[in-house]
């Protein structure tokens, strides 16, 4: 009886410690997971974790692969998961003064081809979920399925809710003429002016996507609900998921849910 009892104390101690160790993963600071390649003229960053068929995860404006932090340890437990810096973000340089979604779509295309990645299930959430959309349309044959959170399709009150809208307004006018010397000015301001101008995808576009697509945002996101139900009903086939109790970060407010049904759409015949 108490070789069992000390069996499981060994086994609860080496749960505890994968818990944590798994907790500790720096993702987009991972020198044991990270390396660059050299896409389109720029140098993309990325880290690699697990096995199995291919998901590539887009994160949002500002922001790094870091975003995804709660959502890898259940995604890495079934997939490959391609983490990437995207273009001008995190880790990955850009000294390109301009960008659009079209950009940083054919550089996940063509990244995804650096890594003899034929085709991926692709996760996006923000401008993430904008690069998902826009890769499936501009090269649909490297996307398997895609689960789209918080995107908006072009840049006004409509797209975005009103006071947010207003205030990049406010912020433009305030800084439109000011100096930009510092490379890290540059980038900020081309990254600002990136959801400022952009995208501009007529739903007519939308139509090019052929690949199993789940729509989602937050029930009091920054994108109305009405413009993703607009994005939803244009893709053909398209599933909707409008998450009770949610704002713009669906997949970090509601995490356990994300994985579960993102998953399950995933793996739907």
């Amino acid at each position: 009886m108490k070789k069992i009892f000390s069996i499981l104390i060994a086994l609860q101690l080496c749960s505890i410690l994968s818990y944590a160790q798994q907790k500790a993963i720096p993702y987009g600071n991972n020198p044991a997971a990270g390396k660059y390649y050299s896409i389109c003229g720029i140098k993309l960053y990325t880290e690699v974790y697990g096995q199995g068929k291919p998901l590539l995860m887009i994160h949002g404006n500002g922001g790094s692969m870091a975003a995804f932090s709660k959502n890898m340890p259940y995604f890495s437990k079934y997939y490959k998961v391609i983490l990437v810096d995207s273009r001008a973000h995190g880790k990955s340089t850009d000294p390109k003064d301009s960008l659009s979604f079209e950009m940083m779509a054919d550089d996940f295309s063509a990244l995804l081809e650096a890594m003899h990645v034929k085709k991926s299930y692709v996760i996006g959430w923000s401008d993430g979920g904008i690069n998902a959309l826009v890769l499936a349309m501009r090269h649909p044959d490297k996307v398997i399925k895609l689960a789209s959170t918080g995107a908006n399709l072009w840049p006004d009150s409509t797209a975005l809710i009103p006071s947010l809208w207003k205030d990049m307004v406010k912020d433009y006018n305030t800084k439109k003429n000011l100096p930009r010397t510092t490379a890290k000015e540059k980038n900020d301001w081309k990254i600002f002016m990136l959801d400022y101008d952009q995208p501009n995808i007529p739903l007519s576009a939308l139509k090019a996507i052929k690949c199993p697509s789940l729509i989602i945002c937050g029930d009091h996101d920054l994108i109305p609900v009405e413009h993703t139900v607009l994005i939803y009903k244009n893709i053909p086939g398209a599933w909707l998921w409008v998450v009770p109790n949610s704002g713009h970060p669906t997949l970090i407010e509601h995490t356990e849910d994300f994985n579960k049904i993102v998953n399950e759409f995933f793996n739907r015949n």
